[in-house]
This record gives C-alpha cells, sequence and structure tokens, in this order.
C-alpha cells in the first residue's frame, strides 16, 4: 500500500520561493505507476487543481495561476514529488496536498475526482 506524504510547507513573505515535497512510502516499483496531482485547498474554498505530472515525468499541466511561477518534478530514484514554487503571493495561501492517480498515467487531468489516493497536506502561508 503505498502513502504519500507531503512536507516543506511554511510561513513565508511574498515574492519567495519554496518547494514541497511528496514522498511516497510502500513498494517503489510503484512509484513510476501514477500520475501525480498537486491541489489546494484554501479556507471556506473547494480544493483545486495545480499542476499534475506524468507518471513517467514526460508531460506537465498547470492552472493559469501556476503558468510561469510553479513547477512540478519527480524523482523516481527517491520516490519524492515536487512542487518549486517561485514569485509567492498572498493568495496563494492554502493547505497543498499531493494526490496520486492510478487510473490515468498520462494526459492531463483537474478534477479532484480523478485522483485515488491523497496526502494529508502540508500549510502555505504567504504573508503580504
Amino acid at each position: 500500500q503505498v502513502r504519500l506524504v507531503e512536507s516543506g510547507g511554511g510561513l513565508v513573505q511574498a515574492g519567495d520561493s519554496l518547494r514541497l515535497s511528496c514522498t511516497a512510502s510502500g513498494p517503489v516499483y510503484t512509484f513510476g505507476q501514477y500520475a501525480m496531482g498537486w491541489f489546494r485547498q484554501a479556507p471556506g474554498q473547494e480544493r483545486e487543481f495545480v499542476a499534475r505530472i506524468t507518471w513517467n515525468g514526460g508531460n506537465t499541466y498547470y492552472t493559469d495561476s501556476a503558468k510561469g511561477r510553479f513547477t512540478v518534478s519527480r524523482d523516481f530514484a527517491k520516490s519524492t514529488g515536487y512542487l518549486q514554487m517561485s514569485n509567492l503571493k498572498p493568495e496563494d495561501t492554502a493547505v497543498y496536498y499531493c494526490a496520486a492517480d492510478r487510473t490515468r498515467m498520462d494526459g492531463p487531468a483537474a478534477a479532484a475526482g480523478e485522483y485515488q489516493l491523497w496526502g494529508q497536506g502540508t500549510q502555505v502561508t504567504v504573508s503580504s
């Protein structure tokens, strides 16, 4: 059974950078068998898609607000996915979640319901 654990959140100032990590625990050979997505949820709002990387890292997808500022990647040797965030803004404040899509490993998928496995989330707070 694979588990996802996020880390790297924190309190930063507007314009700063932050890198979130999502480490998969469980059989190493399964890490490459799913696409990975990043979502965020601000208080009182629905969970929203941020970015996605396909099973082999060959394709990435971003929501418009993340394009040019965020970069999603994955390290197969470490069974870890990353979300590098730069030029952070107060509106980026949210709990960030990583998720695994084991049924559709390629192509875009921006709906939370398309992901079957979720981490516990990590808080990102950006002060102005």
